[in-house]
């Protein structure tokens, strides 16, 4: 199996080494890991997997949780995964997740979204991953953890430091941060809760062990 791994930011890329994948960033939007999806596909992989951080909806999910769905939901369509690839990442640890084409910021839109969907967490690559494999009748799945919790906002300033191919804007965040100072506390909050979910990710994938024999191309350093 040659397995495609598809991240939202640079930083996800990492963690996701030991699974011996092809990786592909899609800079923090939907379509551009379509797009990254899409490549992967023409490119030979057998497998697609979206990988990265999430947002928690459902309140009883902490910051580290690891998400493994059996199913995504995504234009009103689900998507099963596929079962031997979630036991090979360790089995499910959620029914539901939704994938999104823009960042679900607040509680309240969160709330909404977990009453109305049941899905227990949110991203922004899944959905359009479990599309792409369907078109091209690959197996795909989903290793994420949450990153942001159900009861916590988003800040501006960390929406307005994501750049091109998802790397982060220190100078864009650190102006943000100046015409919206309030943001502070909930920046140092997310960045503390960014590094657990990244350990989590990188504790399942050390565990995990390689899904496929490809190198890491592309990789951010």
């Amino acid at each position: 199996m040659t397995i495609g791994v598809v991240v939202g930011l640079a930083m996800e890329a990492r963690p996701a080494r030991p699974l011996g994948g092809v990786v592909a960033t899609g800079g923090g939007t939907a379509a551009g890991a379509e797009a990254a999806a899409e490549e992967l596909a023409a490119g030979g992989v057998t497998a697609l997997l979206s990988f990265g951080l999430a947002g928690g909806l459902d309140p009883r999910l902490k910051p580290g949780h690891v998400l493994i769905p059996r199913t995504v939901l995504a234009a009103g369509q689900n998507f099963p995964t596929d079962p031997g690839l979630d036991r090979r990442l360790g089995g499910p640890t959620i029914e539901l997740l939704l994938g999104e084409t823009s960042v679900v910021a607040s509680p309240e839109a969160k709330n909404q979204l977990w009453r109305t969907t049941g899905a227990a967490a949110v991203d922004l690559e899944s959905g359009v991953v479990a599309q792409v494999a369907a078109r091209h009748d690959l197996p795909f799945a989903v290793l994420r953890a949450v990153c942001d919790p159900a009861g916590r906002s988003l800040p501006r300033a960390a929406l307005a430091a994501v750049g091109p191919g998802g790397k982060l804007r220190v100078m864009r965040m650190l102006a943000a941060l100046l015409v919206r100072p309030v943001d502070l506390a909930g920046l140092v909050a997310l960045a503390l809760d960014s590094a657990l979910a990244r350990r989590a990710l990188a504790e399942r994938a050390n565990r995990v062990g390689a899904l496929g024999p490809s190198p890491v191309h592309g990789d951010p350093g």
